[in-house]
C-alpha cells in the first residue's frame, strides 16, 4: 500500500566483471531490447548500471583504493601466496569492529581459493580472516617444503642417472682404447685423447669399425 510521502530507497545497480574478455555488453538495458511501435515502446524499461571491469585496473591502482570492491578485485588475482596473506591482513584492519562481514568475507575468500585450485586445495571451514590467514600460512609452509623435498630428490636423482651415464660412456671408452691397442699397437696421444672426448655415440660407431678396420684411420673416419 502506497504511504503519501513515502519514497522508495535510492539503488544502484552495479555489474563487477572479472572475464578475460573484453567486456562489450551496452551499460544500458534499454538498447538490449529490440524497437517496437506503438504504446509499448512508450513503457520500455529503461536502466543504467555501473560497470566494474576488473580488466582495467592495475593492481598498483587497486592497492591505492581503500575500498571493499578493490580488495575483491585483488583476490581474485593475487601476485604470490604473501601477496594473499598481507591482502587478509589489509582486508581485516578495514573491516574493524564488524565480526559479521569478517565472516562472511573469509567464506567467500575460502570458496574463492577452492575455485581458483580447482579442487585441489585442501582448506577446513573458517568463521574468521584472522583463522583463515593462519591456515593458509600453514598450507604455503608445507607446500614449500615439500617442494623442495621433491627438488632436492630430483636433484640426486639426476645426479645419480648423470653419474651412471658418465660410468658407462668412461667403460665404453676404456674398452675401445684397450680392442685399438691390441689391434694396432700403442695409441698416439691425439687418439687416445679423441677417445676421451667421445660422445656415446661416437664411441659405439668406432667400436662397430674395430673389428673390420685395416687401419686407426678407417676406425675414425668421418
Amino acid at each position: 500500500m502506497w504511504v503519501e510521502g513515502k519514497r522508495l530507497p535510492p539503488v544502484l545497480p552495479i555489474v563487477l566483471y572479472n572475464g578475460d574478455a573484453k567486456w562489450t555488453a551496452a551499460t544500458d538495458i534499454a538498447t538490449l531490447i529490440p524497437k517496437v511501435p506503438g504504446l509499448v515502446s512508450q513503457y520500455l524499461p529503461k536502466l543504467e548500471y555501473l560497470l566494474i571491469d576488473e580488466n582495467q585496473y592495475a593492481e598498483a591502482d587497486l592497492a591505492e583504493l581503500k575500498n571493499l570492491v578493490a580488495a575483491i578485485i585483488r583476490f581474485e588475482h593475487p601476485e604470490n601466496e604473501q601477496a594473499l596473506l598481507k591482502l587478509i591482513d589489509v582486508l581485516n584492519d578495514m573491516l574493524q569492529g564488524n565480526a559479521e562481514l569478517k565472516r562472511t568475507f573469509a567464506i567467500w575468500i575460502h570458496a574463492v581459493l577452492l575455485r581458483q585450485s580447482k579442487h585441489t586445495l585442501v582448506l577446513p571451514k573458517v568463521q574468521d580472516l584472522k583463522e583463515l590467514k593462519m591456515t593458509l600460512a600453514e598450507r604455503f609452509d608445507q607446500w614449500a617444503q615439500k617442494y623442495e623435498q621433491k627438488g632436492l630428490e630430483k636433484g640426486i636423482e639426476k645426479g645419480v642417472e648423470k653419474g651412471i651415464e658418465k660410468g658407462i660412456e668412461k667403460g665404453e671408452a676404456l674398452l675401445l682404447q684397450r680392442l685399438l691397442t691390441r689391434r694396432f699397437g700403442t695409441l698416439p696421444s691425439d687418439i687416445v685423447g679423441r677417445i676421451a672426448g667421445a660422445t656415446a655415440a661416437q664411441l659405439e660407431q668406432w667400436g662397430d669399425r674395430v673389428l673390420d678396420a685395416a687401419s686407426l684411420e678407417e676406425v675414425f673416419r668421418p
